[in-house]
């Protein structure tokens, strides 16, 4: 175990004690609150699975039932809990230059009766599979990536069959939103809570989402989506087809940079900025953001952006490439805190299992991240009484 391994295992029984200090007025019944923390723990422990029997067990109980009691029947609010979870990454991690970015992840479940559950195109599987699907917000900086909010996508075959709705706990009120509209929900919801954040992106099932781009650039926020060869932008007084566009670039004006460095180092790609229509802000631009594969030119993405006029295509480029960052935090929410590893059916019990996760996602993050800058300060303290001492003994010159 290395230095900032050594560190993060420290400072464990403090980090409980303080998000059993934010989450302790959620509970009517201080045993759900003593449940709850336990099953945080249990997310966070080297169980194989974290399912209700194995949480149960790293617990020292004999049975599920109280772990599933917490998820499905005990008095609290999973959007209470998510209010405190965006509270406490603000509190940890706030960066006015962070980048909201929207996605959604799917859950492969068996049978007809798990809330949402539909044949239904799934990107963990790369195919229609039967699953739910949660539409997510992750809060990206250049050192943490934490997932902050969520929303359950309900199919609209869901939402016009009350008895299923019902059998499932989905309440009379909710309606069928897009995936588009659950972003936006949650976009607004963090605006609301004044987290700072500068931009917003997302793939092409954002970004082909007209009204959800105007919605942005009235809340001042900046962005960059992904779109599709479908969607359509106006330059001049003409709309034009992303695929057209796409089919008729210059030869000349492309840059080669980097988007981001990715598991094989850095994702080098040659890009091209054009402008199109401003919006109504001043002082804003809005531009076709084009992506072109280094080894294949026949491979090419389209992203819509708009942000400040001065912006550079540095900044462009850096934010299309931080979307990826909300898949690292799945893939790391799923492997390491259980994301999805629930066997809960119920409307309620996805909110609150998925919440209960993020918050022990959020906690290792937290927890990484100060072990990081510990060991990056003692780092500076080193090399800086190693300079001392050169320079007393005349090795260096003062």
């Amino acid at each position: 175990m290395g230095e900032e391994g050594r560190r993060t295992m420290k400072q464990w029984p403090q980090a409980f004690e303080e998000i059993e200090n934010r989450i302790h007025h959620l509970f009517a019944q201080y045993q759900s609150r003593e449940r709850a923390m336990q099953y945080i723990k249990g997310l966070l422990s080297p169980v194989e699975r974290k399912n209700s029997w194995q949480l149960a067990e790293a617990a020292g109980e004999k049975d599920p039932y109280r772990i599933q009691y917490l998820l499905g029947k005990a008095d609290w609010d999973p959007d209470a809990m998510r209010d405190g979870l965006i509270k406490y990454v603000g509190d940890h991690v706030e960066d006015s230059e962070a980048v909201l970015v929207v996605d959604e992840t799917g859950f492969l479940k068996k049978g007809t009766h798990s809330a949402g559950v539909a044949r239904q195109y799934s990107e963990t599987a790369g195919r229609i599979e039967n699953s739910q699907i949660g539409v997510f917000a992750a809060y990206v900086t250049a050192s943490d990536h934490i997932l902050i909010d969520r929303e359950l996508y309900l199919p609209k075959e869901w939402m016009e069959d009350a008895k299923r709705r019902s059998s499932a706990g989905i309440p009379e009120e909710r309606k069928f939103f897009s995936k588009p509209k659950l972003a936006k929900v949650m976009v607004e919801r963090i605006i609301s809570s004044d987290l700072a954040f500068k931009w917003v992106a997302g793939d092409s099932v954002y970004g082909d989402d007209r009204s959800l781009r105007i919605w942005l650039e009235e809340k001042r926020k900046a962005y960059v989506f992904a779109v599709s060869g479908k969607e359509y932008v106006f330059v001049g007084l003409n709309q034009y087809r992303v695929s057209d566009i796409l089919a008729s670039l210059p030869k000349k004006g492309w840059v080669r940079m980097s988007a981001g460095d990715g598991s094989k180092g850095p994702r080098m790609y040659d890009w091209l900025l054009l402008e199109t229509n401003p919006p109504l802000r001043k002082g804003w631009k809005r531009w076709l953001l084009v992506r072109r594969s280094v080894n294949d030119p026949q491979e090419i993405k389209a992203h819509v952006a708009c942000a400040p006029a001065q912006t550079e295509l540095s900044e462009l480029v850096r934010i299309a490439g931080v979307r990826w960052a909300i898949e690292v935090s799945f893939e790391d929410a799923k492997q390491e805190t259980g994301l999805d590893e629930y066997e809960v059916r119920s409307f309620t019990g996805w909110y609150r299992h998925i919440t209960l996760s993020m918050f022990a996602y959020a906690l290792l993050n937290v927890l990484k991240g100060s072990a990081r800058e510990a060991v990056k300060k003692n780092q500076q303290i080193s090399k800086g009484s190693l300079a001392r001492f050169k320079t007393h003994r005349g090795l260096l010159s003062p």
